[in-house]
């Protein structure tokens, strides 16, 4: 489903209910859904619809593919030819007990009879006598009315989402930029502080330049991060082409986001400098905000 501004993106936050009255019956479904590794369903029925719960699974799965999602029936029939009383014996009996027991402790009347005793909770149980399979048909089409409301609400905090992530992954490029900058004068700035160390140390003894080459060569190579610049590049460029993906990339944006905080990482374990130093720690604070930010996306 495509947001009213062109963004596939959707949240695993949302919230959906839908209700249907028809043929003297009603049925209502709520679905809330957070963020979740997988798709995580929790289905709670009245007893008498546990047979049909297959067919709310599947309308959940047909628009939600991600996230923990809690699914509410709830089933009222108004025709009372379809409902029968019950007593629950073994709770009537409690009762019963309880009342015999206080009775014989305090000496005094029991005062409890049938009528009193149809009042207490859960004694009395409505139950329907036979469900047909025309509520096959009401809940699955409640369960797409209400999975279209949550979905709705999904795309729309997934348009929020996707503007948020797209700043800050151009937040990211700018600072990787300011990187590969950088990255050049490191070694001759290395060079120039030894050189000058080194001449004030020695004092008028003459320098030897093939040492000096051998410890800068030695400290370009261990500093080197043209592999690191050119991987975090890629994650970028590869970043950027599945947010625009009609399907959801959730996980694939989880796996990219791991890869890029590596790559940062090792720049900054490489750093020498100041500067880069600085610019490591903002590229890494970046991340970690898209990385809070791609937790919730489908």
């Amino acid at each position: 489903m495509k947001g009213l501004n062109g963004v596939y993106m959707k949240s695993m936050t949302g919230f959906g209910k839908f209700k249907l009255e028809r043929n003297g019956r009603e049925i209502g479904i709520e679905i809330k859904s957070v963020n979740h590794k997988a798709l995580d369903l929790n289905i709670k029925t009245p007893k008498q619809l546990f047979e049909f719960e297959d067919i709310i699974r599947q309308g959940i799965c047909n628009g939600i593919s991600r996230g923990h999602v809690d699914v509410f029936v709830s089933y009222v029939e108004y025709t009372c030819t379809d409902k029968m009383a019950e007593v629950d014996v073994p709770i009537a009996e409690s009762y019963m007990k309880i009342a015999d027991d206080l009775s014989e402790r305090f000496g005094i009347d029991r005062g409890i009879d049938a009528v009193t005793l149809m009042k207490m909770p859960e004694v009395i149980k409505y139950i329907s006598v036979d469900v047909d399979e025309s509520v096959a048909g009401l809940i699955g089409e409640c369960i797409n009315a209400a999975v279209c409301e949550i979905v709705k609400m999904r795309t729309k905090e997934g348009e929020k989402l996707y503007a948020d992530i797209r700043t800050r992954m151009a937040t990211v490029s700018d600072i990787v930029e300011q990187i590969r900058l950088l990255a050049p004068d490191i070694v001759e700035d290395y060079r120039a502080k030894l050189r000058a160390r080194i001449t004030e140390l020695l004092g008028d003894v003459m320098l030897d330049e093939s040492k000096l080459a051998n410890e800068v060569a030695f400290f370009a190579d261990k500093s080197n991060i043209d592999e690191e610049i050119t991987r975090l590049d890629s994650h970028i460029g590869q970043f950027n082409a599945i947010i625009e993906k009609d399907q959801p990339v959730g996980k694939e944006l989880d796996y990219l986001i791991q890869e890029l905080n590596r790559e940062c990482n090792t720049i900054c374990s490489k750093a020498n400098c100041l500067a880069l130093t600085q610019l490591g720690l903002r590229l890494k604070n970046e991340i970690e905000k898209i990385r809070e930010q791609t937790m919730n996306v489908e």
